[in-house]
């Protein structure tokens, strides 16, 4: 009797539908990328090298590997609905337990292995609760369930060195530990993105593009709001008193924020879900894999890269024994621009494996990035955050005089889209006051 009344207040689980979008749930859930994207830059900001700059792109690569299997996972099963919600607060603890222990993952190899063994166990958890999902969204799909069963081996294999890479290095010469280490983990990582190319996509489905590219959009948006947390970290903005050159400084790291989103978001983004839209079959679930959740890694990879030399930078401004006439120090500028650059390069790329074009104004912005470079090295920290700013601001002027009319033209039908959703979507909800048979059930 209990468990009907379980069952019942649950509700059942649901598919997604062609028109499906993301609900709350999925972004409630999206909290604990923040919490680690904001644990990666903090750990590799702290200690800048190319060895912990290693280790931050390994360690994205594998969180964004469990993000990949996840989106497969809510590209079938409403993830708020029913039973799911549960399952999914479970792959919500473990990997917020995975952001937690990630600083000493690679960290000095005669402190133990606990930090590493509880990453391994938390990997474990995430990938069984999305297994487990997957599993019940396809449980009336043959196909579906073949495929799964290709992927159960990597799953097996990357965890097997997750654990072996948290176990042997301690116990081998302090001088092969390290590079043991990281040679397994680039294992996992080779392992982990080249089954996702040689399984293929017989098996696979995007049942609603507005759901997918929705999803990712959502999480891109959370990794450049990284970028404004660094401003605010590096210039020690909270509950100090805001000093003169911390406000030029923060301008500058919102605006340069903003052009990198409307570079995205504008133009790029929106056509390409149309394209998604278009795409049916395999040329969707091939564009789905390669644009999104294999391009959008090196676009977060360079958002948490230049969010790192921001911080630097800032800090670097409000310190009152440098000031903002101090010259960044060490990697800042570097990783300033080589991460506004991996940016721009992962969108074009983005770009034209989903469009099939490319905007010259891009590759003339990463020209002048490559040259404003060593320009930058050798201005203030400040003039330096001014000239990215400037070229990032420049682009999106550009773009928007050059590219007016195809502008015009996508907005136009954009809202033209939105209308005559809203337009239906209100006609429904109509029933609501007019007392229909569709009126909700007050508790």
């Amino acid at each position: 009797m209990g468990g009907d009344r379980w069952r019942k207040g649950l509700g059942p689980a649901t598919g997604v539908a062609p028109a499906t979008r993301v609900d709350r749930f999925e972004i409630f859930f999206d909290l604990v990328f923040v919490v680690s994207f904001f644990i990666i830059t903090r750990a590799t900001a702290a200690n800048v090298t190319p060895g912990e700059l290693l280790h931050a792109l390994l360690v994205l690569a594998v969180l964004w590997w469990c993000w990949v299997v996840h989106s497969a996972v809510a590209a079938r099963l409403r993830l708020g609905e029913g039973f799911v919600p549960i399952l999914m607060v479970v792959g919500m603890v473990a990997l917020f337990t995975f952001a937690l222990a990630l600083p000493q993952t690679f960290g000095d190899l005669d402190k133990g292995s606990a930090g590493p063994v509880l990453v391994t166990i938390s990997y474990v958890v995430i990938r069984l609760v999305h297994t487990a999902l997957y599993r019940y969204a396809t449980r009336d799909d043959p196909p579906a369930r073949r495929k799964l069963r290709l992927f159960l081996p990597e799953a097996l294999i990357s965890a097997t060195l997750l654990l072996v890479a948290a176990l042997l290095p301690p116990r081998v010469s302090p001088e092969v530990g390290p590079w043991l280490r990281d040679g397994l983990w680039i294992a996992v990582v080779a392992i982990q993105y080249s089954s996702g190319l040689l399984a293929g996509t017989d098996g696979w489905k995007i049942t609603s593009a507005e759901h997918w590219t929705e999803r990712y959009d959502l999480i891109l948006i959370i990794a450049l709001g990284e970028s404004v947390i660094s401003v605010g970290v590096g210039g020690n903005l909270l509950g100090q008193a805001v000093t003169w050159p911390a406000i030029p400084a923060a301008i500058f790291g919102i605006l340069f924020t903003a052009a990198l989103w409307w570079a995205h978001f504008d133009m790029i983004g929106p056509s390409a879900r149309i394209a998604l839209h278009a795409a049916q079959g395999h040329a969707r679930v091939t564009l789905a894999r390669d644009a999104y959740a294999y391009l959008y890694l090196p676009m977060i990879a360079g958002v948490i890269l230049f969010a790192i030399g921001a911080e630097e930078l800032v800090r670097i401004v409000t310190d009152p024994a440098g000031g903002p006439m101090e010259h960044g120090h060490g990697p800042a500028v570097p990783l300033l621009f080589a991460g506004v650059m991996v940016y721009f390069a992962a969108n074009m790329a983005f770009q034209w494996r989903a469009l099939r074009t490319l905007s010259w104004t891009r590759v003339g912005a990463l020209a002048l990035l490559a040259a404003a470079l060593p320009v930058g090295q050798h201005l203030p920290a400040l003039g330096a955050l001014g000239l990215l700013t400037a070229i990032c601001v420049a682009l999106v002027a550009a773009e928007l005089v050059i590219f007016a009319d195809s502008r015009a033209a996508l907005r136009r039908l954009i809202h033209e889209e939105k209308a005559s959703a809203e337009e239906n979507e209100a006609a429904w909800r109509a029933r609501w006051h007019d007392g229909g048979e569709s009126a909700p059930h007050r508790p």
